[in-house]
């Protein structure tokens, strides 16, 4: 068994806790977005706009962070982004009006996109150090970070605590994580020679970046939009399709984060097993199967076990398409990081509009066979992720 050196094992609680803090951040403000909403006297209407614009700051940030951490590393930029997170988290709960929560949110989406993409960057940096695959316990430490945030904001909220200072409270947690952990945030030339050997395999063996890279990032909006249909539709199918109350319905949300927040710290394991193909291919063909189940189901729990599988098959393949995306070239790694990334969210954020779309047309439950066939296809093509074999070397005459 390789004995992983201090510097990687601290590298990697580091990145936990960027990791934790993103999604502790993002929570925070998800559960007071009521508040907000009444505070600067909106419509429901104006604020889908302006989670729109939050979506295309973040998307930006995304792509300018993403050469930023090839030229200036992670250990400048990867902080320096959950400093900005933490500052740009207070200003929301400050806004009076329409303006000026959009102007706050462009600052914490743009923030948010970079310190998605450096801390992915990051995270695939110290995973070279380790012998064993470890991405998707990062992300599972965004779950739990968006669950601590659930439970505390809805502690304050009960309590009467003014938005401002709650948010508050948030960004000057965020920013004292960032710098404390900016000590041990590594670069790829502090990986450990005698470790990175027995690194895990590159995913993308010999294949050539450029058209790669697009592949991956279509299998990351494919499952990712999955992902973003349970967010949003997965209560209100409960709800509105088998005439469950509003208390009951939750649980079917519920069903699905726990699932996958369980399937993420469970995947590295059997990602060191199985090779990350066979998680993108076995997982999104469960997520299909589970979603089909969660649609057709006459019953509520036989429904709420649909979902749980569907969160358990989306669970653990994100990450191997981001770790394949960031070993692909490491001297632009956060460059193609960005690319797979920002598709993702995109998937992300258009899953619940096109579903909300179809349902003009057609039963909420039918319109769920779109993300079903998306699972299908991420299936069929999971083999992107299988190394190619190396050329066989030819006989000297």
């Amino acid at each position: 068994m390789t004995t992983v050196p201090a510097r990687p094992r601290a590298a990697r609680v580091a990145t936990w806790m960027f990791f934790a803090l993103n999604g502790f951040g993002m929570g925070m403000w998800v559960v007071h977005i009521p508040n907000v909403e009444r505070a600067t006297g909106i419509s429901h209407s104006t604020l889908g706009a302006l989670l729109l614009v939050l979506g295309g700051a973040a998307f930006a940030g995304m792509q300018v962070a993403g050469p930023l951490v090839d030229r200036l590393g992670h250990r400048k930029l990867v902080p320096a982004a959950g400093v900005f997170v933490g500052l740009a988290v207070c200003a929301p709960g400050f806004a009076n009006s329409w303006w000026t929560l959009g102007l706050a949110l462009i600052l914490f989406g743009f923030g948010n996109g970079a310190i998605d993409v450096g801390m992915n960057s990051h995270a695939v940096v110290v995973e070279r150090a380790y012998p064993r695959p470890i991405m998707a316990s990062f992300h599972a430490m965004w779950s739990i970070g968006g669950a601590l945030a659930a439970v505390i904001g809805a502690a304050t909220l009960g309590a009467g605590v003014p938005t401002g200072v709650t948010l508050t409270g948030t960004g000057l947690v965020c920013v004292l994580l960032s710098l404390g952990a900016a000590r041990f945030v590594m670069e790829p030339a502090d990986a450990p020679a005698e470790v990175e050997e027995s690194a895990p395999v590159q995913a993308t063996g010999r294949r050539t970046p450029g058209r790669l890279i697009w592949l991956l990032g279509g299998l990351a909006l494919a499952l990712m939009l999955s992902e973003g249909v349970a967010n949003d539709w997965a209560a209100l199918h409960l709800e509105k399709d088998l005439g469950t109350s509003a208390s009951t319905a939750a649980f079917a949300y519920g069903a699905f984060a726990v699932a996958m927040t369980t399937g993420r710290f469970l995947t590295d394991r059997v990602a060191a097993w199985a090779g990350p193909a066979a998680i993108v291919r076995y997982g999104a063909a469960m997520a299909a199967a589970g979603l089909s189940i969660a649609a057709v189901a006459p019953w509520v729990p036989l429904s709420l076990v649909g979902w749980a599988i569907f969160g358990l098959g989306l669970s653990g393949g994100v990450p191997q398409l981001f770790t394949a995306a960031g070993n692909l070239d490491t001297r632009n790694s956060g460059a193609l990081m960005a690319r797979v990334v920002g598709l993702g969210y995109v998937g992300l954020l258009a899953g619940p509009a096109l579903i909300g779309g179809l349902t003009r047309w057609m039963p909420l439950n039918v319109t769920f066979a779109v993300p079903v066939v998306l699972c299908v296809l991420a299936a069929v093509f999971a083999g992107v992720l299988t190394p190619k074999p190396e050329p066989a070397e030819q006989p000297v005459a």
